[in-house]
């Protein structure tokens, strides 16, 4: 069974490749593994040890606390069980490939014109 750290910790190393646009096969040549390793760990069906973690993190440009960011909720716990056990309804936002790209875009746009475009999204979306 899955546990829900090595669930959370693959999620994030697959949202940081992503936002990156770094593919699996990329990253695993840049830690020495194949890029089906990489899939087990993004997926959590395999846990990565710390060394290969730190070797991830460097890989990715980020402090091995970024993987671990955000877990210290209890619904985060819950929603990783219930997904590790095939029982989650609704999907991770940032697994859906448009979001992501949206994601993307937006970081990708000056810091003061992000702010615009973010206050533009708040007035739109209020119902």
């Amino acid at each position: 069974m899955k546990h829900p750290v090595d669930i959370h910790v693959g999620k994030r190393v697959r949202h940081r490749r992503w936002m990156l646009g770094v593919t699996q096969q990329q990253l695993g040549n840049k830690v020495g593994i194949k890029f089906q390793q990489i899939q087990k760990y993004e997926t959590g069906m395999n846990r990565i040890s710390a060394s290969r973690l730190w070797d991830i993190a460097e890989a990715l440009e980020v402090p091995v606390s970024f993987f671990f960011e955000g877990f210290d909720k209890p619904e985060e716990i819950l929603e990783a069980e219930m997904q590790a056990s095939g029982d989650a309804q609704q999907g991770d936002l940032l697994s859906d490939k448009e979001a992501l790209e949206l994601v993307r875009s937006y970081y990708a746009i000056p810091e003061n014109q992000r702010r615009k475009l973010f206050d533009l999204a708040r007035v739109l979306s209020a119902n």
